[in-house]
This record gives structure tokens, C-alpha cells and sequence, in this order.
């Protein structure tokens, strides 16, 4: 069967699709004034009254007859009696018998008579009749954008409703046998194959931003009589529908199939990562958007089709060149260079979820883990990049075009670089306290300590062993220091040792069993000061790493590994007793290290530093690593 639809096209072509089939609903509704702001007018609007519609004090002050202040002067003031003038405040109207008003600061009452001290003309601070706007005048033009000014000049011109444009109304399907609601996630709990149906509240969030309407059905079965029968009614009633999963190569992936049946498929497949499976369609002449299932490939998809979209069919046509921005919500856009190298699929436009720092008078930004499922890089990210569709390789230093999502004080930010630690995290928030703002990226102690010799980063930590001299970190600071001035605090000791299930059921007791008992081991990234500790152990012992079951595979961090064996996906790992813990597992200690945090000369003035060595002292921060277990304080 030869398909008919566009595939695997890039976001401008889905624009031009979107052009070529849809176009301004036209629907006109009257709303209240006080629900009239950024809406879009649809009829000229005429003044019903006239604004001030009497004549009216424009200050405080006394009203009277000008002709009466002939010659006033504060070197020859004119005297009024009590019946000649009358007390009169802004916005007050001002009697037919007087024609001007004299500002209180121009005179004085002594025994009932007024001193003027200023001649007066005719008309004098009174707001004529009519002055802001007349009876019959135009006071707004259709497509007008209502301003919260303009809202309240239609109220005061006499109007109660407004006509505008009515914004399309949305209706999303959540579809998966796998999803429940957000009220049976709370209320049973978490069970295995079972995921929340998150992606509505984000959806939820977005369109209110952007000002439209959505609606939400509960969670469709993967049945495809089902899923017809909701997209059939909801374009009964409905502008656009937003179908959610469905659009994959799934065995119930119904999606598709649905829509070629009952309508005309416009596109499927973008090319863009995430977000790749998009599809649309128009189904008995409405619009039909399917979203990915996972939360990173909803977003993209809202921002570059759903709200492109709403707009068209709204006011008959979006900004190409603003419309991104507006979507995801951006403070900024701005021209920053890559921190790190990264690589894309070439071919294919990709999302990238960036930090921001600013090093060396610099700003660089460099992106975070990716993946189409995880919502904390999501929310942690400081904003967004589309890396163009023709470039595979971005080296560091790259210029990238990012929206920053989030506002930034760049001299109070400070990018940490090095080893994971559980304690030194928890600092983050007693150093925001202080004004100060702490980026955490974990790349291991040796990462850390080469990104610092780079000048990638403000300060690193490490806990690395040299096992010729049997000492930590000297011999590494001093090679990557290249003889600049670096200054070093010792935080704390560790306790390292081997985390494992509990009960310990493989009786694994010493790094020898690692390969003896055949465990399925969880090793830490190359770089990390726990893998170089392993090294050094099984080096001792001569035992190969080859041997290590597992030892290729790689956590990045202390309760990544600790997680894997508590989900029953690993047996043992090596890392640090608060990380066992914290998530119920046994621990047999090795050895103690210790934890000390690196930095350049040159940012000891920074105010995140000073903020940081600050919090460093701060007895709560103290009393809170004390709780995780396992450290030891050097003073």
C-alpha cells in the first residue's frame, strides 16, 4: 500500500502543511469586559458615551468663577466670600455657575474668604465634557489585541460584552493500558507496569500560559474501537484534538490507523529528536494532533506544532520567528557557546535541555543527560536549543541559539565540576540562602579536577587515591593545577565500602567475592574517585576486571548505583555507606576517604564562593549530613 501523507518531514514543512489546511476559525463570541484581556477583537468598537460624560474637577482645589480672579497674583491676591467659590475634589463634578478651578495650592481660607493667588481662564483644570473619549468615536478596531487599558475604556465608554474572536477549544486523549490518573497514582500508589498520567498537567500548565482553552478526558485502554469512537465525538465538538501516544510502531499503537480511516493523515514521523513520532491529520475537516507518550517528546511537540497551531486557527497565523520562543515560555534568547562537546543524529533537528554559567566574563551552557522520559532534566534546565538539522558534531566552543526559560543573576551562579556526593547536594539550599546559586554537575573527582584545569567550571571536588604513596588528591592537584594557585578545604571523611541487597544474600563480604561469587556488580563512570578506589582494590588483590561481572556498566552517581541494586537490576556496588542507608541496604565498610572541594585563586572573591565557605560552617547543614550516616567531620 502506497501511503498518501507526507513522512518524516522537518518542523517548517509541518508548518506549511498546517498553512495549507487550516486557516482562522472565525468564530465570534461576546465576553465580559472583565474577561476581555488579550483577546482579539472581532468588530470595530464604537464609544456608547462620552468619557467624562459631565465636566469634571481635574484637580483638587475650589471652583469658581475665573472671571472673579482678574489680576490674582501672590503679591495681590483677590478675596472671595464663602457663596463665591465651593470645595471640590478630583473627578468631582463642577456646578453649571462656575468655570474654573483653582488649585489649593494657589490660595488660602482665613475667617470663610478665599485668597487667590493666580488669574484663573475660563475652563481652567476642568475636564471638559467628552475630553478622554466622545459619544460615537472609534475606540478600538477589529483584530486589536485588548489590552487591560482597553478593557477598562470599554467599560467606561458603556459596553458590558465585547465582541472577539473565540480561541479554538482543545480536547486531549490521554490513550495506554499502562497509564492511570493522577487520583488512582495518589490513592493506590505506585505498581509495577503502571505509570501516572502526568503529561495532562502539562499540558494543563501550557495552554493556560498561552491563554486557551483545554479539556481532558480520563485515560483510554489501548482499544481501538474506544480511541475512535472519543476522537469521532471530540470533533463534534471540539476546534483541535490532541491524541496522546499511540503514534510509535507499538503492537497497540492504533493510532495511525485510526486516523488514515476516518480522515485524512497530513503527516507522520518528524524529524526532530525528541518528538520524532508526531503525526497529524484532519479528521471531518478539524485538526488532529497525536503526541508522543513520553513527557520531553509532549513538550517539543506542543511547542513547535500544538501552539503554531492554536495560533492559526485563532488569528489566522503564527510568527515562525517568535513562535517557538513564546511557547516554551522564554525570558531570553540568546547566542551562548557550548561548554562541553556534544552529537546528534544527523538529518534530524534535536532538543537540547541546557545549564547556563557565566565563566570568565563568558556565558557557556552545556546540556543535560537526555532522553524523552526523564522530567527532572526538564525541570532543572535553565532553557532550551535546537541543534539545525545538518550538524552531527558541535565541539566546545560551539555558538548555540538557547532560550533561557528561567531568569539568571550570572554573577552569583557558580558551576561545581567533580565528585558525586549526597552531603555536599544537600549545601545547594544553605548556599541559595546566602544569595548564591550552586550548579551541581557530577562528573567524578578526576572530571572535576581536568574541567577546573580547563576552566570549565569555579570548583571541583575529588577523593582520589594515588596508590604509589598511599595518599589522596595531592599528587592529582598538583599535576592539573599546572602551577596556578589553587586552594583546598577538606569538607569531611566518607565511608566507602561494598553496598549490597539486603540480608546480603550472595554473602558477598569482601572485594575477592566481587569476582568469586559471580555477582552482577554496578561499577561508577571512569574518572569517578570510587572507580579509582575499585581499581586500586582489585589491583591488590590481582584480581582482573574482566573477572567483575558488570564492571563495564556505569552509574553516575552514589544513589544510581545504590538504586540499581535496591530495584533488584544489580547485586553489589561500591559506594558510600549514606547511599546504603538511605535506600535500606547492607554495607561492608572498606575504607575511609576524604572529601575536599578545589578551586582557583582567582574566584576567591566570587560571592557564590564566599555565599558556599559560608554555608560551610552553617551547624543545620552539619546536623542534616550527620542524619545521612557515614561521614566524619575533620574538626
Amino acid at each position: 500500500m502506497v501511503k498518501k501523507w507526507r513522512e518524516h518531514v522537518s518542523i517548517e514543512e509541518a508548518w506549511l502543511v498546517f498553512r495549507q489546511n487550516f486557516s482562522s476559525l472565525h468564530k465570534k463570541s461576546n465576553v465580559p469586559v472583565d474577561e476581555c484581556t488579550d483577546l482579539i477583537l472581532a468588530e470595530d468598537v464604537f464609544s456608547k458615551r462620552n468619557v467624562p460624560h459631565f465636566s469634571a474637577s481635574a484637580v483638587d482645589g475650589y471652583a469658581l468663577s475665573t472671571k472673579k480672579t482678574a489680576n490674582a497674583s501672590s503679591a495681590t491676591p483677590v478675596f472671595l466670600d464663602r457663596e463665591e467659590y465651593q470645595w471640590i475634589n478630583t473627578g468631582m463634578a463642577v456646578s453649571l455657575e462656575y468655570d474654573g478651578v483653582l488649585m489649593v495650592e494657589d490660595s488660602s481660607v482665613k475667617d470663610g474668604k478665599l485668597a487667590v493667588y493666580k488669574t484663573l481662564s475660563m475652563g481652567d483644570n476642568i475636564r471638559p465634557v467628552g475630553e478622554d473619549v466622545t459619544c460615537g468615536q472609534i475606540i478600538a478596531r477589529a483584530g486589536d489585541k485588548i489590552s487591560p487599558a482597553l478593557a477598562a475604556l470599554f467599560l467606561a465608554s458603556g459596553y458590558s460584552f465585547v465582541p472577539v474572536w473565540s480561541k479554538p477549544r482543545t480536547l486531549y486523549i490521554p490513550t495506554g493500558d499502562e497509564i492511570v490518573s493522577g487520583k488512582t497514582w495518589l490513592s493506590e500508589g505506585a505498581v509495577c507496569g503502571k505509570v501516572v498520567e502526568s503529561n495532562s498537567t502539562m499540558l494543563k500548565a501550557y495552554f493556560h500560559r498561552w491563554g486557551f482553552p483545554l479539556d481532558v478526558t480520563g485515560p483510554l485502554p489501548d482499544d481501538p474501537q474506544i480511541i475512535r469512537k472519543s476522537i469521532l465525538n471530540g470533533v463534534e465538538d471540539y476546534d483541535l484534538l490532541l491524541v496522546g501516544a499511540g503514534s510509535a510502531k507499538g503492537e497497540k499503537d492504533y493510532t495511525s490507523t485510526i486516523l488514515s480511516e476516518e480522515g485524512t493523515m497530513l503527516f507522520h514521523w518528524l524529524l526532530m529528536k525528541p518528538g520524532r513520532p508526531a503525526m497529524a491529520a484532519k479528521v471531518k475537516g478539524k485538526p488532529v494532533v497525536d503526541l508522543p507518550g513520553f513527557p520531553m517528546s509532549t513538550a517539543v511537540v506542543l511547542w513547535t506544532l500544538v501552539l503554531p497551531l492554536l495560533q492559526l486557527l485563532a488569528e489566522g497565523n503564527f510568527d515562525e520567528a517568535t513562535v517557538l520562543k513564546q511557547a516554551m515560555g522564554a525570558e531570553t534568547e540568546e547566542t551562548m557557546k557550548l561548554l562541553t562537546p556534544c552529537s546528534s543524529v544527523p538529518g534530524r533537528n534535536e532538543w537540547l535541555r541546557i545549564k547556563a554559567i557565566a565563566l570568565q566574563g563568558e556565558k557557556r551552557v552545556f546540556p543535560l543527560s537526555s532522553g524523552s522520559s526523564t522530567m527532572w532534566t526538564m525541570s532543572e534546565a535553565d532553557g532550551f536549543a535546537l541543534l539545525p538539522r545538518p550538524v552531527a558534531e558541535c565541539p566546545a566552543g560551539t555558538n548555540l541559539k538557547v532560550w533561557l526559560t528561567r531568569k539568571i543573576d550570572w554573577t552569583r551562579r557558580l558551576l561545581f565540576q567533580g565528585s558525586n556526593d549526597p552531603a555536599f547536594e544537600r549545601l545547594g539550599s544553605y548556599v541559595h540562602k546566602r544569595g548564591g546559586e550552586l550548579i551541581y554537575r557530577s562528573v567524578g573527582s578526576l572530571g572535576g579536577l581536568s574541567a577546573l584545569a580547563r576552566g570549565e567550571c569555579h570548583i571541583a571536588a575529588c577523593h582520589l587515591l594515588d596508590p604509589e604513596k598511599g595518599s589522596y588528591n595531592n599528587t592529582y592537584i598538583e599535576k592539573l593545577s599546572n602551577g596556578k594557585q589553587w586552594k583546598r578545604r577538606l569538607l569531611f571523611y566518607r565511608k566507602q565500602g561494598i553496598l549490597v541487597a539486603p540480608g546480603n544474600p550472595l554473602h558477598v563480604l569482601t572485594i575477592e567475592d566481587l569476582a568469586e561469587k559471580g555477582v552482577r556488580f554496578i561499577n561508577r563512570q571512569p574518572g569517578a574517585g570510587t572507580r579509582v578506589l575499585l581499581d586500586v582494590l582489585l589491583q591488590e588483590k590481582g584480581i582482573a576486571v574482566s573477572d567483575v561481572n558488570g564492571y563495564s556498566i556505569q552509574a553516575t552517581t552514589h544513589f544510581d548505583a545504590a538504586n540499581r541494586i535496591a530495584s533488584g537490576v544489580a547485586d553489589a556496588a561500591l559506594g558510600i555507606k549514606a547511599a546504603a542507608d538511605a535506600l535500606g541496604l547492607d554495607f561492608i565498610p572498606i575504607t575511609e576517604e576524604p572529601y575536599e572541594l578545589v578551586y582557583p585563586q582567582e574566584y576567591e572573591d566570587h560571592p557564590c564562593i564566599q555565599a558556599l565557605m559560608d554555608a560551610l560552617d552553617d551547624p543545620e547543614w552539619r546536623r542534616d549530613v550527620d542524619k545521612l550516616g557515614g561521614y566524619r567531620w575533620n574538626s
